[in-house]
């Protein structure tokens, strides 16, 4: 497939670029800063562009199967809301370029129902990191009603708590659901959003990811 990963320098969009490459994708990374990104590949092209405007992707977008968008805040507080600034700006890219397929990552925190997840998580763990990170998830929320009211074939994969460990290879997963796990690898992350791509039972659907 031919996929546009943005936030290509990120914690979960350089495993994109790195897996999608592995797998055998022609891969275009959306970068602001093209000498962050150490990958070279004769499959990937590193091109300059703004995520959070429409006009700056939508060259890159042109003949794309799928976008893979690791975007989110850099840290507790963001003013530019790069979740759901940049869920706008695709959608409208994608709008322009005929193109269906979107990933992007969100959180487990999401699920406020706690849908398969067990009591402590749901009602002890939950509100604290809600209270903690409140700004983040409710720009990722926000990014979430933005899919839900588009007309693209979208997945939010929504992982717990992000770690640097080495990436296993295998993780759970549950559509509209969070499977128990506390953690997961940024590297499992990335896979999980690959192998989903294809799948047809993840559109339009939040999707919980965890070790």
């Amino acid at each position: 497939m031919k996929l546009v990963v943005l936030g290509a320098t990120g914690g979960v969009g350089r495993h994109l670029v790195t897996h999608a490459l592995a797998d055998g994708h022609l891969v275009t990374a959306a970068v602001r800063d093209p000498a962050r990104l150490a990958v070279r590949h004769d499959r990937l092209t590193v091109a300059r562009a703004d995520a959070l405007d429409a006009a700056s992707l939508k060259p890159l977008l042109e003949g794309a199967d799928a976008v893979l968008s690791g975007i989110g805040q850099a840290g507790r507080h963001d003013a530019l809301k790069p979740a759901s600034t940049s869920a706008r700006a695709v959608l409208e890219a994608m709008r322009a370029t005929g193109v269906r397929r979107l990933l992007t990552v969100s959180a487990g925190p999401l699920n406020r129902a706690g849908t398969g997840q067990n009591f402590v998580s749901t009602k002890v763990f939950g509100p604290l990191l809600w209270a903690f990170l409140n700004e983040l998830y409710t720009d990722l929320e926000a990014m979430e009603r933005i899919l839900r009211a588009s007309e693209v074939d979208w997945t939010a994969v929504r992982p717990p708590r992000l770690t640097d460990r080495p990436g296993l290879g295998r993780y759970r997963h549950a559509v509209e659901a969070g499977p128990a796990g506390a953690s997961i690898p940024r590297a499992d992350v990335a896979r999980a959003m690959l192998d989903l791509v294809s799948d047809e039972a993840t559109y339009r659907h939040a999707v919980g990811v965890s070790s």
